[in-house]
């Protein structure tokens, strides 16, 4: 069997739905099928949340209709008969609104996953309705029901052993050739929804391909395949049509936005060969990330990311930063879930470049409490593999570097504009 799965902006509207059905009908395989929410329902569903948690139930509401008839319209666009396609998520949207009027916003990551998560209940039961309303038969799986998580809410770790056990009894490919489930949400073991990080559908369908042991994983995406750079922030990109796993891990972890940092490990316990394919032009290869490659990456890979803080500690005290003032400033970043990209150290200081988050003012007053602590933010970090001084040159002009690390073969540029 394969694993497909179809990201936001393939989903987005009722022409990119009708395309999927198009690339699933052509399938001959037993095929699993992940989902996200259709296109910015999360950050709308977000906004829903904010009311929420400031018991602003009105304006939440308010916001929560919006992505309902945004769903809606596309419902009407898409069915011969739209009443079918509304009957079968109005359910789900009657139980978020009764969630809305009658919660009470205590826990801000619990709540996040416990609303937010219905972007994808929305497109999933939507887009399987459609499927089989043309004449493909699946089967729509509650994911909540099926990946076991624990209960670090918003960043959820999956439970292999009882997940794989779900899993294997619900898509029984005797009674279906075709399940649909959502990616980014599974449920810890008292049935608490739970989400997997942000952008976390990747990893929803490498954690079904591993449970399931599929034969290859494809995301569908809105670019030709792996590109060596976001054709969004750099000219005359180049497509790399193949990688190995251990260079998929790099480049995620540098920010490349192609694929979720936590998506490989899955699939390469397992061999399992991961391919990027555009949604736009089915027939075309893409890339794959697998094993092993014929030959190594030729072409520089530039990686942005953009928002980001340079936070800089030293002791109080002005003694050397020994190992138990380290372990101590790691403890709180992590606890405030801060994504440290980069480090830099001294004999009385530390350097970290993390992502500029809404936990970033807790964990910065909480480090107060020991150390002195400056910052920066609105910075940029650059990251070229395959360094060379034109490309250097090309991609720092105009900006003032704060920070550069260098290896053989890879630069990082912690940089700000000038201006």
């Amino acid at each position: 069997m394969k694993v497909y799965k179809f990201g936001g902006a393939s989903v987005r509207s009722a022409d990119g739905i009708k395309n999927i059905a198009k690339i699933v009908s052509q399938e001959t395989e037993n095929l699993f099928i992940v989902i996200s929410a259709m296109g910015k329902t999360t950050n709308a569903m977000e906004v829903v949340l904010d009311f929420f948690m400031k018991a602003e139930h009105e304006l939440s509401l308010v916001k929560f209709i919006e992505v309902e008839n945004f769903h809606i319209d596309i419902i009407n666009e898409l069915f011969v008969q739209p009443e079918k396609g509304i009957s079968v998520v109005k359910p789900y949207f009657d139980e978020l609104r009764m969630l809305i009027r009658e919660g009470v916003g205590d826990e801000y990551d619990k709540w996040y996953d416990r609303l937010v998560s219905y972007g994808e209940v929305f497109s999933t039961i939507i887009i399987s309705t459609f499927l089989t309303e043309s004449g493909i038969n699946n089967k729509w799986l509650d994911m909540r029901k099926l990946l076991v998580t624990d209960s670090n809410y918003r960043e959820a770790n999956v439970r292999m052993t009882e997940s794989q056990i779900n899993l294997l009894d619900a898509a029984d490919f005797k009674k279906s050739n075709i399940f649909i489930g959502q990616g980014f949400i599974g449920a810890n073991i008292i049935g608490n929804t739970t989400t997997l990080g942000r952008e976390g559908s990747d990893y929803s369908a490498a954690l079904v391909g591993n449970l399931l042991e599929a034969e290859s994983v494809t995301i569908w995406k809105d670019v030709p395949g792996i590109l060596n750079a976001d054709p969004r922030l750099f000219e005359n990109t180049v497509h790399i049509p193949e990688l190995t796993y251990l260079d998929a891990v790099e480049l995620a972890y540098s920010g490349a936005q192609i694929i979720h940092p936590k998506t490989i490990k899955p699939l390469e316990n397992k061999n399992i060969p991961l391919f990027v394919r555009p949604f736009g032009n089915p027939s075309a290869t893409g890339s794959v990330i697998k094993a092993t490659t014929e030959k190594p990456i030729d072409v520089p890979v530039l990686i942005l990311r953009k928002n980001q803080v340079l936070v800089t500690i030293r002791p109080r005290d002005f003694s050397f930063v020994l190992e138990e003032s380290l372990s101590k400033a790691f403890a709180v970043m992590n606890k405030h879930r801060l994504k440290v990209s980069l480090i830099q150290s001294s004999a009385i200081s530390i350097s970290v470049c993390v992502d500029n988050t809404r936990y970033l003012s807790g964990a910065l007053d909480e480090l107060g409490n020991d150390f002195k602590v400056s910052y920066n933010d609105k910075l940029e970090l650059l990251t070229i593999r395959g360094i060379n001084d034109e490309i250097v040159q090309q991609t720092t002009n105009g900006r003032i570097i704060l920070l550069k690390q260098g290896t053989r073969r890879t630069g990082r540029y912690l940089m700000k504009e000038t201006n």
